[in-house]
C-alpha cells in the first residue's frame, strides 16, 4: 500500500471528527449577545480541541512525509492514533456541557495522554519500518515536546480533581508548545514537500 491511501484516510477520519465536534455546539435560543454565555464554555473547548486536532494533523502530516513504505505495524499504529482523536468530540462535549467539573476534564487529559502516546507509538512504528537510517529518528532526535507534554498530561489528570482550572490551563500551555509546526521533519526532508 502507498502511503498516499494513508494520508487520505487518515486526514478524512480527521475531517469528520472535526465536524462532529463543531456540530456537537448547540445553538442558542434568543437573538441577544447575554444568549451567547451558556454556550461560552462550549465553544471555548472546542477552540481547545480543534487546536489539537489541527497539531495532530499537522505534526501527522509532516511525520508521513517521511515514511518510505507502509507496513502492518505502521497501518494499525496509525488506526490506534485514529482511534483516541475520535475520542476527542465526546470529552469535548463533556466537559464542556459540564463547565469544566473534575471528572470531564480528568477525562479529557486521559484522551490527550493517550492520543499522545499513540502518536510515539506510530512514530516510532515508522522508525521501525525505516530501519536503522530511519531519516524520521534523525528528524525527532530527542523530542523534547512529547516528553514535557506527556508529563503535563500527567500532572493535569492528577490536579483536576482538585482543580479543574489548573488543570485546563495545563491543557492550554502544553497546546501552546505545539502550535509552532514541527520543522525538524523539514529541514531533513528538503525539497519533498
Amino acid at each position: 500500500m502507498g502511503k498516499s491511501r494513508l494520508e487520505a484516510f487518515s486526514d478524512g477520519v480527521i475531517a469528520i471528527i472535526i465536524t462532529i465536534m463543531v456540530l456537537e455546539m448547540k445553538v442558542p435560543h434568543g437573538g441577544a449577545l447575554e444568549d451567547l454565555r451558556p454556550v461560552l464554555p462550549v465553544f471555548l473547548n472546542y477552540l481547545l480541541s480543534f487546536v489539537y486536532v489541527g497539531i495532530y494533523w499537522n505534526n501527522h502530516h509532516h511525520m508521513l512525509h517521511a515514511l518510505s513504505s507502509v507496513t502492518g505495524g505502521v497501518l494499525w499504529a496509525n488506526l490506534h492514533l485514529l482511534f483516541w482523536l475520535s475520542l476527542f468530540p465526546f470529552t469535548t462535549g463533556w466537559m464542556g456541557e459540564n463547565h469544566f467539573t473534575a471528572w470531564p476534564t480528568m477525562l479529557y487529559g486521559v484522551v490527550l495522554l493517550l492520543a499522545a502516546l499513540a502518536y510515539y507509538l506510530l512514530q516510532q512504528a515508522i522508525i521501525r519500518a525505516q530501519g536503522a537510517d530511519s531519516i524520521l529518528k534523525q528528524a525527532v532526535g530527542r523530542d523534547w515536546k512529547a516528553k514535557v507534554s506527556l508529563l503535563m498530561y500527567l500532572v493535569a489528570i492528577a490536579v483536576a480533581r482538585s482543580s479543574p482550572a489548573v488543570a485546563q490551563a495545563i491543557y492550554v500551555a502544553a497546546a501552546l508548545i505545539w502550535l509552532v509546526p514541527d520543522r525538524r521533519i523539514e529541514r531533513v526532508l528538503p525539497g519533498r514537500e
